[in-house]
């Protein structure tokens, strides 16, 4: 066989044993237009023809830069050349608060999901590569990340209910590139991919001086792959350490300030960045500085925000929920990315429950928990009517299904 050939079958195999432990009915690959993606979308598309299993492509615009529309339609012609349904999201989302990156991040993630459920799409295939694993390592070693953060990057997993895979996490950008000229197809260069502003980018130059001394992208895997065996251990030592000890209650969690400051100091830290992430849906833990201070303040049984979420004390017992802030302006479900709301919803709006909405429940005190995690609750509201929340005592058919694994079993995730 033919170098050439041999390399592409050893990439269609890539994507083919990433579905063999789930097979998939129907899949969906996200596609930027770049070449990590386009070549994602030939393989997968090789390897939907070999299974019979169905493949749609989806393009999500950020709105950030004037080229993303030609890029998209570029997409939309490549996929409609080679009969790939497909589909073009846009992004007008930001209010201008926070990190831009990371609320543009969340969203294509939020958006994706929401899209692959309405075209019954099983799950999501992502162009990650051997080189984003070797980049984002280097990226959180200098934010002097542990295992936790230095371990490879997940090759299967969900977020806002919907599941998500990696299936060339194991081959070099330089590879698909060879792929595509090889199969005549082009693809688009980001500029910003040359601009020393990025750390990225300043991050991948480096990487091209420390290949000579034997540190390339394949060592970086596999020293990310060491750390998340190490890793795993640790995860299962911090969830027997919390079990019996963490209250989960209509996606906030709580547990006593004797246990939380008895913990040992890496579980404690390990405890806090997976609540961070679990309630709020964020991709990363927060910088370990940040953390430290949020983990402070509650030592000292004070309040503190963080990445969207709300850490505080009462009646002797820490509490973490989802900051109201974080959610008052979403709209629909699923809701935060978190909730899917079932029932008549004809008509109506999808909000958070709010101030407003608990002054319509005058029973809400008989549930036992703190007003701060139920004022970031869905509710289903008709104008300003309050028609049913979690709260509310209204007999209805709604009800509201937390989407994901529960705090305990997200511990211990791959």
């Amino acid at each position: 066989m033919p170098v050439s050939e041999a390399a592409d079958a050893a990439l269609v195999d890539a994507v083919a044993r990433t579905f063999t432990a789930t097979p998939f009915d129907h899949v969906g690959v996200a596609v930027s237009g770049g070449g990590d993606s386009v070549a994602l979308l030939l393989l997968m598309q090789d390897w939907a023809a070999r299974s019979g299993a169905r493949l749609s492509a989806v393009t999500f615009d950020h709105g950030l830069r004037a080229e993303a529309p030609q890029e998209a339609a570029m997409v939309a012609r490549l996929c409609r050349e080679r009969g790939i349904a497909h589909d073009i999201l846009t992004w007008a989302g930001w209010n201008g608060q926070g990190n831009l990156q990371a609320s543009a991040r969340m969203a294509r993630y939020r958006e994706i999901a929401q899209w692959a459920r309405q075209r019954g799409v099983e799950a999501v295939g992502l162009g990650h590569t051997c080189d984003d694993q070797a980049e984002t390592f280097v990226m959180r070693l200098a934010r002097k990340a542990g295992s936790d953060g230095l371990r490879r990057m997940a090759s299967r997993f969900e977020r806002y209910g919907m599941e998500w895979v990696r299936p060339l996490l194991g081959v070099e950008r330089s590879m698909l590139r060879r792929y595509l000229e090889r199969q005549g197809v082009g693809w688009v260069e980001d500029p910003s991919n040359a601009d020393d502003g990025f750390e990225r980018v300043r991050v991948r130059k480096a990487l091209e001086v420390l290949a000579p001394l034997g540190i390339d992208a394949q060592v970086l895997g596999a020293v990310a792959e060491n750390l998340a065996s190490e890793n795993s251990l640790l995860r299962q030592t911090v969830q027997q350490a919390l079990h019996g000890k963490v209250v989960e209650r209509c996606g906030a969690l709580s547990l006593s300030h004797d246990d939380f400051q008895a913990l040992h100091s890496e579980v404690r830290r390990r405890f806090l960045n997976a609540a961070l992430q679990w309630i709020s849906g964020a991709q990363y833990s927060p910088r370990s500085t940040a953390q430290g201070g949020f983990e402070a303040v509650l030592l000292g049984r004070g309040t503190q925000t963080l990445g969207g979420v709300i850490g505080w004390v009462a009646q002797d017992r820490v509490w973490l929920a989802r900051e109201y802030q974080a959610v008052m302006d979403l709209h629909g479900s699923p809701f935060d990315g978190r909730w899917q709301i079932e029932g008549p919803l004809d008509g109506m709006d999808i909000r958070a429950l709010g101030a407003e909405g608990l002054q319509q429940c005058p029973d809400w005190r008989d549930l036992g928990l703190p007003r701060r995690v139920l004022l970031s609750l869905p509710a289903v509201w008709d104008a300003g009517r309050l028609v049913w929340s979690p709260v509310s005592t209204a007999e209805t058919r709604h009800k509201a299904v937390r989407i994901g694994p529960s705090f305990e079993n997200w511990l211990c995730r791959d």
